[in-house]
């Protein structure tokens, strides 16, 4: 379906360490080109959950008014990512009568069954947040393709992958979100939208895991044959490894998570036997001296830990023999190193980064192919269906632009690259003295 000129998507992604906010549109092409980007530090979320509704507010207001100024128009809704430990599955099957007689199967057949699916029973607290078919039947017999529109039956039935979380974290991500005067579109399971930034279809296809690694948790989706089979949100991401730096070598909360990002390794015996990192000592003191095969040990120990988690949910789905794509990482996490060696060793899949690049276009791959942006052009990407599919309305007001071809313009070579500084690429400039490491060179 063809979308208006002047339709935009807006996406927030609401992180333990980061809230970014970003604003594109589809080209030509079908992909995304991001015109609007802002990011800050997130400090009222924990685990993927609200824990202080002023500070996120905080920080959603900061991306949101920045990514306004960029753009010169005003978002007016958004679609937005959820997660959690709270945030849970479970399979379903339901059915809807079509008729006493043989009935043409419809589309509206099928969203009628889908919209029949949120209103099972749930625990007290409790909401439906996604409805995603599996597989149907029509008359109890199982369709080998999925799409059952045109088919003739009596009834149309369906096996469901229900995702549901907790009623009170999606009405805090919607009161703070609305605070700053953005309506809510859509809560999105943030591993839905990683996936979307980042797999192929022929990966779906042959049955593939998505990891992607945050801040406060770690997002799985299994998916096989084109569908999503399995997902889930693990409590544990790369803070509870900084933690667990600061805990063992003794020293501060942000030496800990630069001593991760800048010399950290997820395979101890891939760390240099002789190497020290010496860091600054805690008002005045004599600095300390940390193994880079300790600091290694340290992060392996944790890096097993939520992987062990991450593999028992891949067995849980029921296709852990069936990934024969293997298992893509994304997330700020994914870029540890020699993260994808562990994988390899310990379960043997096939493994890969994985990199928003296959919904960007040419002009925005430079900018944001970060595999901490994932789930915020996920969310993108997934808005512009729905907008595109006449599901929502443009995320922004009547937009004009400058430029009387958008095409145009987002194929001119000659036209300005933003020249601002993304969050966390350029974050060690400004303090990499305050390491110094013998026998290496940073």
């Amino acid at each position: 379906m063809a979308q208006d000129s002047n339709s935009y998507v807006a996406a927030i992604d609401l992180g333990t360490t980061k809230v970014v906010t970003i604003v594109g549109k589809r080209t030509s092409t079908g992909r995304l080109h991001v015109v609007g980007f802002s990011t800050t530090e997130s400090t009222g979320i924990k685990k993927g959950m609200i824990q202080n509704i002023d500070e996120t507010v905080k920080a959603i207001e900061k991306t949101v008014r920045d990514v306004e100024n960029q753009i010169g128009n005003k978002i007016t809704s958004a679609f937005v990512g959820i997660a959690g430990q709270h945030i849970h599955s479970i399979k379903n099957f339901g059915y809807i009568t079509l008729g006493p007689e043989e009935t043409e199967i419809k589309r509206d057949d099928i969203k009628r069954l889908i919209a029949d699916m949120y209103n099972i029973p749930v625990e007290t607290g409790d909401s439906i947040l996604h409805v995603l078919p599996l597989d149907f039947s029509i008359d109890n017999v199982k369709l080998e393709d999925d799409n059952p529109v045109g088919m003739l039956g009596r009834r149309l039935g369906a096996n469901f992958h229900i995702v549901i979380g907790k009623t009170s974290s999606a009405k805090h991500i919607e009161r703070c979100v609305e605070r700053v005067g953005v309506k809510v579109s859509e809560l999105i399971l943030e591993p839905l939208a990683s996936s979307k930034a980042v797999l192929t279809e022929e990966e779906k296809e042959a049955g593939v895991a998505l990891i992607d690694i945050g801040g406060g948790t770690t997002d799985l989706a299994v998916y096989y044959n084109g569908i999503v089979r399995h997902t889930a949100v693990i409590p544990f991401g790369g803070n509870i490894i900084s933690q667990d730096i600061k805990e063992g070598c003794q020293i501060l909360q942000k030496h800990a998570d630069l001593l991760k990002c800048h010399h950290g390794i997820a395979l101890t015996s891939m760390a240099p036997d002789n190497k020290i990192v010496t860091v600054p000592g805690i008002s005045g003191r004599e600095p300390k001296e940390i193994s880079m095969r300790s600091l290694a040990g340290i992060i392996q120990a944790r890096m097993e830990e939520i992987l062990d988690y991450a593999l028992y949910e891949i067995q849980m789905s029921g296709f852990a023999d069936k990934l024969s794509a293997g298992v893509v990482l994304t997330g700020g996490g994914a870029l540890l190193k020699h993260l994808v060696s562990l994988i390899k060793f310990h379960w043997g899949y096939d493994v890969r980064i994985g990199y928003p690049s296959e919904g960007l276009c040419s002009e925005s791959i430079d900018q944001y192919n970060y595999p901490q942006y994932s789930t915020a052009i996920g969310l993108a990407l997934m808005g512009l269906e729905r907008i595109g599919a006449g599901e929502a309305k443009s995320c922004t007001g009547s937009f004009v632009s400058k430029d009387e071809d958008y095409n145009d313009f987002i194929e001119d070579k000659s036209s300005k690259k933003s020249t601002k500084r993304l969050f966390g690429m350029k974050f060690y400039d400004a303090i990499s003295k305050l390491f110094t490491e013998e026998d290496m060179e940073m």
